[in-house]
């Protein structure tokens, strides 16, 4: 049976620059104060949001650090983005959100490990980067599954390094030599992609909803309205 690559090994390509744009473009938008309402909703101010911007950016191009056995991590692609999701867990509201965030991580990594068994050994036969569909998937399942921001962001971003993790043991117990560099090469824009469909799914359905919620609270208020003016126009007719 052939190995399944795990994402770092799916490549990166014009996906890995399409990743380091996206960092790009979020610092720029933190710098220019829009945004600060997801911000806020992630319990981060603007200095920290662009530091760990920085931080991800730069970390992705150094190399990666060998722990042996064939494996290696990346301190942009996945040591930063653990130190940030272990920051907002910390800062969650409650005991229920952070539990949110773990089973929305545990089932995001496991709908990234069902997804890459299906694609083709060789990703390069892809018409397109398969990276893209990894980060869409599992930001659109942490985000259906965390509801808050925190939550989502948190299971986008593990989503994607668990599903790298689960996939180089399940290669070692087959014989394959295990070749993993987690948060490495395409990984890092996967998880870069993930976190942020994630949290921009979040903020977009949750702005919708805010905004049908309070027509429909004043279309209530106007029809009461209309109701006590009724009543009372008939109190005065006795």
């Amino acid at each position: 049976m052939l190995a399944v690559k795990t994402i770092a090994e799916s490549g990166g390509g014009f996906f890995m620059s399409f990743g380091r744009i996206m960092l790009l473009a979020v610092g720029v938008l933190v710098l220019c104060g829009i945004g600060q309402r997801v911000l806020d909703r992630l319990r981060l101010t603007d200095r920290q949001a662009l530091l760990f911007i920085g931080l991800i950016f730069v970390g992705g191009w150094i190399p990666s650090i060998p722990l042996g056995g064939g494996v290696s991590v990346n301190i942009g692609g996945a040591l930063v983005p653990l130190g940030l999701c272990i920051y907002l867990m910390i800062r969650a509201g409650t005991a229920k959100e952070r539990w949110r965030a773990v089973f929305a991580s545990v089932l995001s990594a496991a709908a990234v490990l069902l997804l890459s068994m299906a694609l083709p050994d060789e990703p390069e036969t892809m018409p397109f980067d398969v990276n893209y569909l990894y980060g869409l998937v599992a930001g659109v399942i942490a985000y259906l599954l965390g509801r808050s921001r925190i939550s989502a962001f948190i299971a986008g971003v593990m989503g994607v390094l668990l599903a790298d993790c689960a996939q180089a043991a399940a290669n070692a117990v087959r014989g394959v030599p295990v070749n993993l560099n987690l948060g490495g090469a395409g990984a890092m824009d996967a998880v870069v992609l993930s976190g942020l469909i994630a949290v921009m799914l979040g903020e977009l359905v949750g702005t919708l909803a805010e905004r049908v919620s309070g027509k429909a609270e004043r279309h209530a208020q106007i029809v009461d309205g209309k109701q006590v003016l009724v009543s009372k126009e008939r109190g005065r007719g006795k």
